[in-house]
């Protein structure tokens, strides 16, 4: 990598948006002007090597075979599918606003088989060189293309961090030196220390994540950075980095250095942190201020290429944490943490896949009473009904489908949609074994076909999801507002947004049907006022506190254009 490193926060004054030439379409350039705050995000969380394969030249590297168990080899997913798919406009079809990347780093070459069958580390959370990308996955410039073509689109890039482990040690993959990692105790989760000194896993070497030791690179990384020609370029930006900061060379802030070098380079806007309550969480503030200070000096050197002026984004995977923990998370024994206090902004809600068995009501009201009043008022979480390692999610035999994309994307707080929930991509494979099973390589075959499945169309359920997610992309309300009922019948509520210069407010009704309904809308919008239902595109106009939708859909999604 080429950097310089000069941490220093940096106050930018906010700036208009140009096209970056005049052939920058007049949508591309709506998607960057658009209102945009992370609490009302849509996430479109991808296994980089799952979800499209745009070079199949890069298919097996490293020597690696597709011999793995089921679903445990690389299957050809890599960052040019990505950037074909932003491309396409498959993402904005969709109204996503942030793509979730798994790790791209280089990961361990070999296999690890516990008795499953061979694995890969194909997932990317198996790292073995934090300073290059996997060649499984691509190039540098790869990456880079894919960041650029993200943001001229008007989409945030998140990118999946591991701090506190390292890859498996293998045949051909050598253990990290001993000051560096613990082997040892393997973690029984009762208390901070059983949770944070110690190995997730067996195999899976522990960064000494508490230590300000100074050490020494692995020899390993030396010799491979001096075959790849860049020994010199690493060692002079590492001496630069620790010159500069003044922090000590300990194991977590080289690869702080090495994973802030993307956000300084090529302005990733966020950091999904990984295994978040599996280190000390201090170190999660450490490395808030030094990617917020890169992303700044970023966006001052780069204006024409970012994607508006928020400040650089932090949420984490705290497992178990749900919103009713509020900000205080126990982590055993009464043991207390506050993530919030330490660098982010939002933290994956667990909760959410059981509460989506609930009355939308009751969610919709809940979380809005949360998250504008009580205990999480100013920050945020992240909403999930499926996920690359959960086992339990909420509808599993993708059988409520439509339910499911309907409350996801209208309860408040962000959205998380994971590859193949808005194409009921199967989360149950014949022969996988484990989280083998939520990884299955996109059901593209079955978009394209329009598969008929549990009586419904791929294609259906994909603009259904659709729909909603273009209507949340476009009304910051939706996730971000304040949520009240209107009536029950139909099921009729309002959300309203007014913060910080923008006011947005919409209107949803639930459950209809018939060849023509009337929505009451006078609690929000005036007579006269146009408005647009997004669900079926039609415009509307108020009128007597109603509009009239003739041939509805299931749903009514008002809002003004």
């Amino acid at each position: 990598m080429k950097s310089k490193y000069i941490f220093l926060l940096l106050a930018l004054a906010a700036c208009t948006e140009r096209p970056k030439d005049s052939e920058e379409t007049s949508q591309a350039l709506e998607e960057k002007t658009r209102p945009f705050l992370w609490n009302n995000a849509n996430v479109y969380f991808l296994l980089t090597d799952r979800f499209y394969n745009g070079d199949p030249g890069n298919d097996q590297m490293f020597d690696r075979q597709p011999d793995g168990a089921v679903l445990r080899s690389f299957e050809g997913g890599d960052l040019k599918g990505v950037t074909a798919k932003i491309n396409a406009g498959y993402f904005d079809h969709m109204g996503i606003t942030a793509i979730w990347l798994t790790p791209v780093w280089e990961q361990i070459r070999g296999f690890t088989d516990e008795g499953t069958g061979k694995t890969y580390a194909y997932h990317g959370y198996w790292a073995r060189d934090w300073t290059a990308i996997d060649s499984n996955y691509g190039t540098y410039e790869d990456l880079k293309e894919m960041v650029e073509t993200a943001h001229r689109n008007g989409i945030r890039v998140l990118m999946d961090v591991v701090v506190n482990h390292t890859g498996p040690v293998t045949d051909i993959d050598s253990q990290w030196p001993e000051s560096w990692v613990r082997t040892s105790p393997t973690c029984t989760f009762q208390d901070i220390e059983t949770t944070t000194k110690c190995t997730l896993v067996d195999n899976l070497p522990d960064i000494y994540t508490e230590s300000d030791a100074p050490v020494e690179l692995p020899e390993f990384l030396v010799n491979k950075w001096k075959e790849e020609g860049r020994y010199e370029q690493e060692m002079k930006e590492l001496d630069e980095f620790f010159s500069t900061t003044g922090l000590p060379r300990a194991p977590r802030f080289y690869i702080m250095k090495w994973i802030v070098d993307y956000v300084r380079e090529l302005g990733i806007d966020g950091f999904r942190v990984d295994t978040a309550k599996h280190t000390e969480a201090k170190i999660w503030s450490e490395l808030k201020e030094l990617a917020s200070a890169a992303f700044e000096a970023w966006k001052k050197e780069n204006p024409d290429k970012k994607t508006g002026d928020q400040e650089f984004y932090m949420t984490g995977e705290v497992y178990n944490y749900s919103l009713y923990s509020g900000q205080e998370f126990d982590m055993g024994k009464g043991e207390m943490v506050n993530f919030y206090a330490n660098g982010f902004e939002s933290l994956i809600n667990f909760a959410f896949k059981t509460d989506a068995h609930k009355t939308p009501e009751e969610i919709f009201s809940l979380y809005s009473q949360i998250l504008n009043e009580g205990d999480l008022k100013d920050y945020s979480i992240l909403n999930y009904i499926s996920s690359h390692d959960d086992g339990g999610p909420y509808d599993l035999n993708r059988e409520r489908v439509f339910e499911a994309g309907t409350k996801l994307l209208l309860t408040p707080g962000a959205s998380q949609i994971y590859y193949g929930d808005e194409t009921a991509r199967p989360l149950v494979v014949e022969g996988a074994n484990g989280d083998a099973n939520l990884r299955s390589f996109m059901n593209w075959n079955e978009l394209e076909s329009n598969a008929e499945k549990n009586g419904y169309t791929v294609s259906d359920v994909q603009q259904h999801w659709a729909k909603l997610g273009r209507f949340r992309r476009d009304h910051v309300a939706i996730g971000a507002g304040v949520h009240e009922k209107l009536s029950d019948t139909p099921y009729t509520f309002k959300r309203t947004y007014t913060q910080n210069g923008i006011e947005d407010k919409v209107v949803v009704a639930m459950d209809l049907s018939g060849t023509s309904v009337s929505v009451s809308v006078s609690d929000v919008f005036a007579d006269g006022t146009e408005l647009k239902d997004y669900y079926t595109g039609q415009k509307l106009v108020v009128e007597n506190g109603s509009v009239t939708i003739p041939n509805p859909g299931t749903l009514a999604l008002l809002g003004e254009s």
